[in-house]
């Protein structure tokens, strides 16, 4: 086991080891191991002082902005309330200063009462209470001793949290599944009760001793489970559940939300009531001493903890499940299933989860009934991918206005008044979208961004981008408004207009933008220059250029010029590709560059309509680059290539299409999770030997399937390659559609990509 170990962020502290209860399911009692009986009944002074500084201790060390303390038992409640009073009083004072400290309790709830209620919110203790469901399913298990039912008082206890004065403490209800009971009518008696969460668990089971399955069936908590689903959607999901939420956050590349399922390190020590330090509880299922590590909070710290093998064996992700579940796709959301539930004897916890059927039809049920809800439209749709972007950009931007709290200084508090001046008339909206829809604007965020989260200050072009931009925006919407921006040396550029000479070289000042009917007016310190709308070259004025004036692509099926693109070697946040950016080409430059760039975009139109009309739709920006690979996608919002254009028209083309792929796929990642992020194997992919992370076979995979419909070598290997995709455990729902996408591209029904086997209206407009 390499890599260090996992700090711990919650502890479990057993205040007391008996309970007043005798449920016959619970693993503490009932199951293999039986320490318990050798336990003091109640926590001492001693060993809540002592847990109490190796918390704070082990805090300290490893910087914890928080550490969750958990009261459990037995039952916890049983303690009394002195002993709990001092328990929350060691840890706060423990703690103070160096984390924050969240208090819980878990308990049955019979002895609830407003006394102690008072007291959990002097300290602010969120409760969590098991109920099992109605009555008939509560009591099939959690009876008294006596076989006398504990609902009517589990009941009372819940209401009592659901008063006004106590409801902010409600953590929710813990249901212990039991197929045997009807799982409508639990679901219907938990979601009535209105608690703010529902935490359905497994029983706990191992491959020796397995969880009941009346009629046989290998997937009956599944189908318990997914009954449940389809009423809790009926329902209009009234209340989270929790392992509902947790699998659809994995199916969507987003970490799991219980330690049940998933791959995310354990991070939880068990104390006992001795002092005893012990692994995650539900371990005592397995075997006599499996939670045992040997260590006590008198002489060991919680480091030592986080290093024995029983604790380092739950931290490795997907190096700690079993070879079978390494090659279960679906293994990203179930993990594996809860470490205890894969023990077998003789060999240990090497194995799939007990209820590994279950897990694995569960999660693909789920995905199945969710799946055409939660895909992004912005796979299938690149207008949908255009919008999500923009919507990414104006986050960004309304970060950086957070970000900068006051620091960016009057220019940038009155060009973001001024912003919300042009927001506010539907021409300016228009406007301000257009620019904010710059690939260039989204570096410039970035960069800006990251100065600030930096620490550093952020001052100069960076600041005085925002007042070029509503100045452009205010010019395209032609609205009669005065906006103040900064020139430096002479230059003042306005994002997609172009490039004005100020004043003299090493001169700097402020100049008012004013736009008018016929265009908009510079007012510097020297004077007022007018830039008429159109304008071409000239001495105070380099505008934009813009290819292809014949219009955009054609109709699909026949060849057609170059789209309308704007041709930016001006925008000083251009240089973002690995290849310098050209300086301002020159007039008979630019029409060279224009025609080598024609052909290549000719030559795209007639061999592979579809893509260049998509290209067609959102494309937007080409820089110029000095060397390098023909084409570049930077780091920048989507719609822009940085090219070196020239040579050979094919080669250009191809360039072209393999830089298009690379720049949709990379923006797609940015508005949408297509796999997993918490890690990865790697991959042998079908044209070379080196294995290499899923994410490069991903998008090696979608540059050869475009690539390949315009020159089939490069569909060599692919087939094997989407199987390969569909095979992973990294792909997400929308990872799973991209391939849907790419399999209708080499099988010739790109078009048909709606549900129904017709175009949609949108990709009909798209070939417009």
């Amino acid at each position: 086991m390499t890599g260090p170990a996992v700090p711990f962020r919650e502890i479990v502290l057993k205040v007391h080891s008996r309970c007043d209860l005798a449920c016959d399911h619970c693993y503490v009692y009932e199951h293999a191991d039986q320490s318990w009986r050798t336990r003091p009944k109640t926590i001492s002074d001693h060993v809540v002082s002592r847990t109490a500084q190796r918390l704070a201790e082990h805090a300290r060390t490893h910087a914890l902005p928080s550490v969750s303390v958990i009261l459990h038992g037995g039952e916890p409640l049983l303690a009394g309330p002195a002993r709990l009073r001092r328990v929350c009083e060691e840890f706060t004072a423990a703690l103070a200063g160096i984390a924050e400290l969240d208090l819980r309790i878990h308990t049955n709830g019979l002895q609830l009462s407003p006394r102690y209620l008072d007291l959990f919110d002097e300290f602010d203790v969120k409760v969590g209470i098991s109920l099992d469901g109605d009555r008939a399913a509560n009591d099939r298990h959690r009876r008294y001793a006596d076989g006398r039912s504990s609902h009517p008082l589990v009941l009372k206890a819940v209401e009592l949290l659901r008063q006004d004065r106590y409801r902010h403490l409600d953590l929710g209800l813990l249901c212990t599944i039991d197929i045997a009971n009807d799982p409508v009518a639990v679901l219907d008696a938990l979601t009535g009760l209105e608690p703010p969460l529902i935490d359905f668990l497994l029983p706990h089971a191992t491959w020796d001793e397995p969880p009941p399955r009346p009629d046989g069936s290998p997937t009956a908590y599944a189908e318990w489970l997914l009954t449940i689903f389809d009423r809790w959607q009926e329902q209009g999901r009234p209340v989270p559940v929790r392992l509902f939420s947790s699998v659809l956050s994995t199916l969507n590349g987003g970490p799991s939300l219980t330690e049940s399922l998933g791959l995310a390190p354990t991070d939880l020590v068990v104390v006992e009531t001795d002092g005893q330090l012990e692994q995650v509880d539900s371990l005592k299922s397995a075997y006599e001493g499996a939670a045992a590590t040997g260590f006590d909070v008198f002489t060991h710290s919680f480091d030592e903890v986080a290093a024995h093998p029983g604790v380092r064996a739950r931290q490795l992700g997907l190096a700690g499940v079993s070879e079978t579940c390494r090659r279960c796709p679906v293994v990203r959301s179930c993990g594996g299933g809860l470490y205890t539930h894969r023990y077998r004897s003789p060999g240990g916890f090497d194995n799939p989860s007990v209820y590994c059927a279950d897990l694995a039809a569960l999660i693909r049920g789920i995905e199945d009934r969710t799946a055409a809800a939660t895909e992004s439209p912005a796979v299938r749709d690149p207008y949908e991918l255009r919008a999500a972007q923009q919507d990414l950009t104006r986050t960004l931007l309304a970060a950086l206005h957070d970000g900068l709290d006051g620091s960016g200084g009057e220019a940038w508090e009155t060009a973001w008044a001024l912003a919300a001046e042009v927001e506010s008339d539907p021409a300016g909206q228009a406007g301000l979208d257009l620019v904010l829809a710059h690939p260039y604007t989204r570096t410039w965020l970035l960069e800006a961004l990251e100065a600030v989260r930096a620490g550093r200050p952020v001052q100069g072009p960076p600041v005085e981008r925002l007042a070029a931009s509503v100045a452009a925006a205010a010019v395209h919407a032609g609205l009669d408004l005065a906006v103040p921006v900064a020139h430096r040396d002479g230059h003042l550029f306005l994002p997609t207009l172009g490039e004005v000479r100020a004043g003299g070289a090493g001169e700097a000042g402020t100049a008012l933008v004013r736009a008018d009917g016929e265009g908009f007016t510079v007012h510097t310190e020297g004077g007022a220059l007018h830039i008429a709308r159109g304008a071409g070259e000239s001495p105070h004025w380099s505008p934009v250029r813009r290819l292809g004036a014949a219009g955009p692509v054609q109709e699909a099926g026949g060849p057609g010029p170059v789209p309308t693109l704007v041709l930016d070697d001006l925008d000083p946040y251009r240089t973002c590709f690995g290849t310098p950016a050209a300086q301002r080409l020159s007039p008979s430059a630019a029409d060279a560059w224009s025609a080598s760039l024609a052909a290549a975009w000719e030559l795209l139109a007639e061999t592979v309509p579809e893509q260049a009309a998509e290209a067609a739709a959102v494309l937007t920006t080409l820089t110029p680059l000095v060397g390098g690979a023909p084409v570049q996608a930077g780091r920048h919002g989507y719609g822009a290539l940085g090219i070196a254009a020239g040579g050979d028209a094919r080669a250009l083309a191809t360039a072209l299409l393999r830089g298009f792929r690379q720049a949709k796929l990379r923006a797609l990642a940015e508005v949408t999770d297509l796999y997993a992020s918490d890690g990865s194997w790697d991959h042998r992919m079908p044209w070379q030997e080196e294995p290499v992370p899923f994410s490069r076979l991903l998008s090696e995979t979608y540059e050869r399937v475009g690539l390949g419909l315009f020159a089939p070598r490069f569909l060599a290997g692919v087939p094997q390659a989407l199987d390969m995709i569909e095979e992973a455990a990294e792909t997400t729902v929308d990872g799973k559609q991209l391939l849907a996408v790419m399999r209708k591209e080499i099988n010739g029904t790109h078009g048909t990509s709606g549900r129904n086997g017709c175009k949609t209206d949108t990709e009909r407009t798209a070939m417009r």
